[in-house]
C-alpha cells in the first residue's frame, strides 16, 4: 500500500496566507495582505460520536470502546476521509466506520483514526504463518520503487519510498491477530507517514483496523494498537475457534494475507482490501497495487481454472504503488 497526493491539490486543513504586492498609495499606507479564507470544518463538531458497545453486523463483531475512543459511523467516516482529509470518493467504499481517540476531533492536526473494514473472504488458515519473511517482503516492496516513482512524477504525484518497517509483520496465534506497519517517506523524505495495519481473523473473514497517522505518532499508535484490537469481539459462533468443516475457505493463508495487504498479491481478486484505494491523512492516497500487474499475476498464478493457495513464496506482481485506471 502506498500514497500520492489526492486529486484535490492541497491538504484541506492547510491554512493559506497570501500577501499581494501593490503600488504604494498616495497615503503611503502599506497594502493590506489578502488572506485566503480557511475551509469551513465546523461540520466535524456535528458528527455523532458513538461510544460504548458498537455493533458491526457486517463483520459479525462488536467494538467495546470504553471511554478512550469514540466511533464514527460509515457516513461520518466517509466524510472525514473525503471532505476532511481530501481524498476521492472511492476511498469510502466498504468502510464500516472509524475509531478515533476521545481526546481528538477527527480533523485536528494531531488526530489519528483507525478505518474499519471487513473482508468476507472465508476462513483464513494460519498454517503458513511461519512463512512470513519480513526482510523478503521489504525487498520485494522496494524492487519497483524507481519505476513506480517515475510514473508518479509523470502523473504529478510525489514519490514514495518505503523507509522500513515501523512494525515488522507478525502473527499472534493465540489472538489470531496480524499486525504490520510501514514507515513511508513522502516526496523528498521530510514527511513520513505511518500506515499501521491490524487484522483480526474470524470464522468468515478478516476484520481490518487500519490506523492512519504520521510517524511521529508511532509510539502512541503502537501503545493503542493492543487496546484497539482487544476492543473487537466477534459474535458467538463467528470466532476463529468456531471454524467447522464445510465452512467457506479463503484462497490464501496468513502469509498470503500479509503479502496481499502490502500489495504483493492479488488483492483485488480476493477482495482483501474492500477499497482498492486506502487513505493516508491530509491529501495522501494509498493504492493497493497496479491493476494491470495484479490482473497479469492472477492469470499467471490462477490460470487454467485451478485455484491455488497464495503463499509468501508465490511470485507477486510488480510491487509498488501506481494509479488505477
Amino acid at each position: 500500500m502506498r500514497q500520492f497526493f489526492a486529486p484535490a491539490a492541497a491538504p484541506v486543513l492547510a491554512a493559506a496566507l497570501v500577501c499581494v504586492a501593490a503600488p504604494a498609495l498616495a497615503s503611503d499606507k502599506p497594502p493590506a495582505p489578502v488572506v485566503a479564507s480557511q475551509p469551513d470544518i465546523s461540520w466535524q463538531d456535528r458528527l455523532q460520536h458513538h461510544t460504548g458497545q458498537i455493533a458491526l453486523p457486517a463483520a459479525h463483531a462488536k467494538l467495546n470502546l470504553g471511554a478512550d475512543y469514540y466511533f464514527l459511523d460509515a457516513a461520518a467516516a466517509k466524510r472525514v476521509l473525503t471532505e476532511g482529509w481530501g481524498n476521492p470518493p472511492e476511498v469510502g467504499e466498504g468502510v464500516l466506520g472509524m475509531i478515533v481517540p476521545a481526546r481528538f476531533k477527527p480533523l485536528e492536526a494531531a488526530s489519528w483514526g483507525a478505518v474499519v473494514t471487513y473482508q468476507d473472504v472465508g476462513y483464513v488458515s494460519d498454517k503458513d504463518a511461519r512463512k512470513i519473511d519480513p526482510q523478503k517482503l521489504l525487498d520485494q516492496l522496494r524492487e519497483s520503487e524507481d519505476e513506480s516513482n517515475a510514473r508518479r512524477k509523470e502523473a504529478g504525484y510525489p514519490t514514495i519510498h518505503l523507509a522500513g518497517w515501523a512494525e515488522q509483520p507478525s502473527y499472534d496465534p493465540a489472538r489470531h491477530l496480524v499486525i504490520w506497519a510501514q514507515d513511508l517517506a513522502i516526496g523528498g523524505g521530510e514527511a513520513h507517514s505511518l500506515n499501521y495495519d491490524i487484522r483480526l481473523l474470524n470464522r468468515q473473514g478478516v476484520l481490518s483496523l487500519n490506523v492512519i497517522s504520521s510517524m511521529k505518532d508511532l509510539q502512541d499508535v503502537r501503545a493503542a494498537a493492543g487496546s484497539i484490537a482487544q476492543a473487537a469481539v466477534f459474535d458467538p459462533g463467528s470466532t476463529y475457534a468456531d471454524h467447522a468443516k464445510g465452512d467457506k475457505a479463503a484462497e490464501f493463508g496468513v502469509a498470503g494475507l500479509v503479502a496481499a495487504g502490502l500489495g504483493l498479491a492479488a488483492a483485488k481478486k480476493f477482495g482483501l482490501l474492500a477499497i482498492l484505494l486506502v487513505v493516508l491523512k491530509k491529501g495522501f492516497v494509498v493504492v493497493a497495487a497496479a491493476f494491470a500487474s495484479v490482473v497479469a499475476w492472477v492469470r499467471k498464478t490462477f490460470g487454467g481454472g485451478k485455484k491455488k493457495t497464495v503463499s509468501a513464496d508465490a511470485a507477486p506482481p510488480p510491487s509498488g504503488p501506481d494509479l488505477v485506471s
